[in-house]
């Protein structure tokens, strides 16, 4: 399909200014065409031709003193009279020449007054007026505020007034909205970048635009690359690191050395093991790439307290039996996990709260630890952190534990926040949205 160059922004604004232009001419065009055609019906005719020249004979044998009283009383058939010394000079907005001709051929005596007919500016009533010499050059002004059929004409003048306007209203309404279409497709796409699979935006819109769409596709696919490249990598140093680490363990139950020093090694390196893991598990997303799906949430959070309570933790769980959101079930699962061994590792227990809302569900999890220092609150979700000296400092881990809690509820377009409880201890509560029954 041939493509046809785009116009851009500029170009489209160019040709909407000019498509007013152009109706702005049309339509005046038109207004101009039927003022000078129009015409007033031959008995009405007679009539104005009549009481014009019937005022002109009068005013001429009336003394100038008392010319602009008489002229001010002089009205007939919606005509108002005034009359002035000078000679009408002023430039006719809009020459009726068609009305002029049939007033003069109406009643012939005004053919020696040197008859003026013309259309008033729309901010002056926009009626038909006129005027005409006395003997002695100066004026008699007349407007006619009551024409049969002239409101027609007076509304084709305001319709072409506005119309401009109007036409500027749609196309530029048109326009903004064909505009900002593909812009709000691009906001939405900046939401999910990094996140899974990058899916290439169809190029839309107005040159500049597809321009920062084009632009977009291409960063989300070297994001994606580096991304798809830094997890192969992990991938591969932890698949690496494992086996000698493996060998180190299986090393040490069979070397002949003291128990207790056994027992050490063999944490430690179970502890490198760990870091390892929740190195992956931080950088590389886990979970994270795999379609939202039903997960039930109260069975799940209920199987996690069941699971360190069977360990001898004292854990508790309060909730509905049963509880569907759609949402990617291992980062979930490992966000629970993560949170309730915290409180049990810091506090001894913990309490596990699954709270359904009318915008989606809440989940809380309480301990009755030392809690945080308020000063560290903002601290403890990034990366890396470890506030040993405010909770303990037999902790194990590179402190991922919160920060890969906090990036899966975001992943899932939820919150987690922390919070020091007035009774004391912490609380951890998470937002999620789509919750359904």
């Amino acid at each position: 399909m041939t493509r046809f160059p785009s116009i851009g922004l500029l170009g489209r604004i160019v040709i909407i200014l000019t498509l007013m232009l152009f109706s702005e001419m049309f339509a005046n065009t038109l207004v101009l065409e039927r003022v000078s055609r129009f015409t007033l019906a031959p008995e009405e005719a007679v009539q104005v031709a009549g009481d014009l020249a019937t005022a002109q004979q009068i005013l001429d044998q009336t003394p100038i003193d008392d010319r602009r009283a008489v002229a001010a009383g002089f009205q007939r058939h919606g005509m108002d009279m005034k009359w002035q010394r000078r000679i009408d000079t002023r430039a006719a907005l809009v020459s009726m020449d068609k009305l002029r001709e049939q007033l003069l051929w109406a009643d012939p005596r005004l053919s020696r007054s040197k008859l003026r007919v013309y259309l008033m500016p729309l901010s002056r009533g926009g009626s038909v007026a006129g005027s005409l010499e006395l003997s002695d050059h100066s004026t008699l002004v007349f407007r006619m505020s009551h024409v049969e059929g002239f409101w027609k004409l007076r509304l084709g003048r305001v319709v072409a007034a506005m119309l401009p306007a109007i036409l500027l209203a749609l196309l530029g309404g048109l326009m903004i909205r064909l505009t900002l279409e593909p812009i709000r497709m691009l906001m939405r796409a900046t939401r999910t970048v990094g996140s899974g699979n990058p899916a290439p935006l169809r190029e839309s819109g107005p040159r500049e635009v597809r321009e920062l769409i084009r632009d977009f596709n291409a960063m989300q696919m070297r994001i994606s690359r580096l991304m798809t490249t830094r997890t192969e990598a992990l991938a591969a140093v932890g698949h690496d690191l494992r086996t000698p680490l493996t060998r180190m363990e299986l090393a040490v139950e069979g070397a002949r050395i003291d128990e207790t020093a056994k027992a050490l090694l063999v944490a430690n390196i179970n502890e490198m093991a760990d870091l390892l893991e929740s190195l992956q598990i931080y950088l590389g997303g886990e979970g994270q790439s795999s379609p939202p799906e039903n997960v039930d949430l109260a069975v799940m959070a209920a199987t996690i307290i069941d699971e360190s309570r069977d360990l001898g933790h004292a854990a508790l769980y309060q909730g509905p039996a049963s509880l569907t959101i759609k949402a990617r079930p291992l980062p979930i699962r490992r966000s629970l996990r993560n949170l309730v061994e915290n409180a049990i590792h810091y506090a001894g227990q913990a309490r596990l709260y699954v709270l359904p809302l009318d915008s989606g569900v809440r989940i809380v999890v309480e301990d009755d630890g030392p809690g945080i220092p308020e000063e560290k609150l903002e601290q403890v979700l990034q990366p890396f952190v470890r506030l040993d000296e405010g909770r303990a400092r037999n902790t194990r881990g590179m402190g991922l534990g919160l920060a890969i809690a906090d990036n899966a509820i975001k992943a899932e377009g939820g919150t987690l926040s922390i919070a020091n409880r007035a009774e004391g201890g912490l609380r951890v509560t998470i937002d999620l949205p789509h919750c359904s029954n």
